[in-house]
């Protein structure tokens, strides 16, 4: 895999980031020592499996993997204290050791950055079940006591023509249209069912995507393995951070939270992105969401990601609105974004605008499948990713069901949401330590290939929390959407925990401005 396909590959990712042949050198040298350093401690190849037990990697190395990934070392924090074990979630795949292991790297980066700026604080301490329960947060909401929709009718899996499974995203009202336009006018999902078995899934998944829609076909570990794109990723790190500029250094004031003083731009959508800028502000740092009239947006996520931030709408296809943000940008410290690859770009704020705009800045992007590679525009959400990637099918083999069998969790967005606040914090030490401004790269197809490489747990007949069996990590707050009951978050840094300052504001309710 890293062979004869590897000088190909590398050459299409540096003509993507625009690398310069020593920096291209830099990074072939980078990412051998990241293969070899990512190969965790899988049963076997990415087209093998065994679940015969507990094979899950400790979470301790989990967390000094990441720490080191992000080139990060522990000065004030020490090793982060973890309790609880597997099976955190009815599964195969490690998702308690990923989520805790996300958790304790993110807040012991924040624990170090914190010390850099006052008096140490104590050990972090994560707990796995109130870590796995966060990975599920938008399952436990409750609006005035109601469980607000999270899927739209047509949106789910369907058997196709040959057999095989293909899963359509409509959660959004283009995206649903593709859908239908696409195969033949079914409104409803009766109709959408007979359509899609008289298709072969591969069909489908073309016609859906040549249309602008969301789609998968559900593919087995082996044939994700032999994708070109997969090929792609897996010489990517799992959160890529670079220096794209020089410049001063950055040296944060003292503050009584880890992020305090940090001013973040959050123009995502949906659950990653968002959860990033969530995890943020539950550190203290002031978190600006920018959306916009005509953007869609789901309600439920809207409010499960919105604590402790602000949100303003702006359109970027005008003048007026791009300005606006440019104002923004050249007093921010982390500017996240979750468009297609290259779209943010187009408006102008790509990570070397950005740069330009405010030396120093980090610049965040998230993506569906990475960037680069056949797939790397392609539009995508978690539950089409594991479909992709093999997740859904192995879940469905080893539960001994023929159909997809995807996560507990939407973990692929949460645990991707993470890991950019780890990468966004990581590059944050950079430019206190070395200046210039910080880009960092990360996708679900990236973080489905990490999960992966965490092993496998014997989960299958653990128990599914029910939103009574996880009250004790549950909060209600007065919202401008009613009465919300919300996971809290997980985790502590020396006994503070991170904390929600304000509710979920309403799209478009704030003004354009940093406070």
């Amino acid at each position: 895999m890293v062979g004869r396909g590897r000088p190909l590959v590398l050459r299409a990712i540096c003509r993507h980031w625009d690398l310069s042949e020593p920096a291209e050198r830099a990074l072939g040298r980078h990412l051998a020592v990241s293969l070899a350093s990512w190969r965790l401690c899988t049963p076997g190849s990415l087209a093998t499996s065994n679940v015969s037990g507990p094979r899950s990697l400790p979470v301790s190395e989990v967390v000094d993997q990441l720490l080191r990934g992000a080139g990060l070392t522990r000065t004030f924090a020490g090793p982060a204290e973890i309790a609880g074990e597997e099976p955190a979630l009815p599964s195969i795949f490690a998702v308690g050791t990923a989520a805790a292991g996300c958790v304790a790297a993110t807040l012991t980066a924040a624990a170090e950055l914190w010390g850099l700026r006052a008096e140490p604080r104590g050990p972090v301490k994560v707990d796995m079940r109130a870590a796995a329960v966060s990975f599920r947060s938008e399952r436990y909401l409750r609006v005035d006591g109601r469980a607000p929709d999270l899927w739209d009718s047509l949106s789910g899996d369907y058997r196709a023509r040959d057999g095989r499974w293909v899963r359509l995203h409509c959660n959004y009202a283009h995206h649903r249209q593709a859908a239908v336009v696409a195969l033949g006018g079914a409104e409803d999902r009766t109709a959408m069912a007979g359509v899609v078995g008289s298709v072969p899934a591969a069909e489908v998944e073309r016609r859906v995507i040549a249309s602008g829609g969301c789609a998968a076909m559900m593919r087995s570990r082996a044939e994700w393995a032999r994708h070109p794109q997969q090929r792609t990723l897996a010489r990517l790190p799992l959160v890529y951070t670079r220096r794209i500029a020089g410049g001063a250094r950055h040296p944060l004031t003292p503050g009584g939270r880890p992020l305090s003083g940090v001013r973040v731009l959050d123009l995502t959508r949906v659950i990653a992105g968002p959860v990033c800028g969530r995890v943020l502000a539950s550190l203290g740092a002031e978190v600006l969401r920018v959306g916009a009239d005509h953007l869609p947006d789901s309600e439920l996520t809207v409010i499960d990601t919105g604590f402790g931030k602000r949100f303003c709408h702006l359109d970027l296809s005008t003048e007026a609105g791009r300005e606006t943000l440019c104002g923004l940008v050249r007093g921010c410290d982390v500017f996240v974004q979750g468009y297609r690859p290259g779209a943010i770009a187009r408006l102008g704020f790509g990570p070397a605008q950005i740069a330009e705009l405010r030396p120093g800045a980090v610049s965040v992007s998230i993506s569906a499948y990475g960037g680069v590679g056949p797939w790397g525009d392609r539009r995508g959400f978690d539950s089409l990713v594991q479909m992709a990637t093999g997740v859904a099918d192995e879940g469905g083999r080893a539960a001994g069901v023929d159909e997809p069998r995807p996560l507990p969790a939407q973990a692929l967005d949460h645990a991707t949401g993470w890991l950019a606040a780890l990468g966004a914090i990581g590059a944050l030490h950079h430019r206190q330590d070395d200046g210039g401004s910080w880009a960092v790269e990360l996708s679900l197809a990236r973080t489905s290939r990490w999960l992966d490489d965490l092993g496998r747990i014997d989960g299958l007949d653990a128990r599914d929390p029910s939103f009574e069996d996880v009250a004790d990590l549950l909060d209600t707050a007065s919202t401008p959407f009613g009465r919300v009951t919300h996971v809290l978050p997980p985790g502590s840094i020396g006994g503070v925990e991170p904390r929600r300052e304000t509710p979920p504001h309403r799209p478009g309710e704030d003004r354009a401005a940093w406070l």
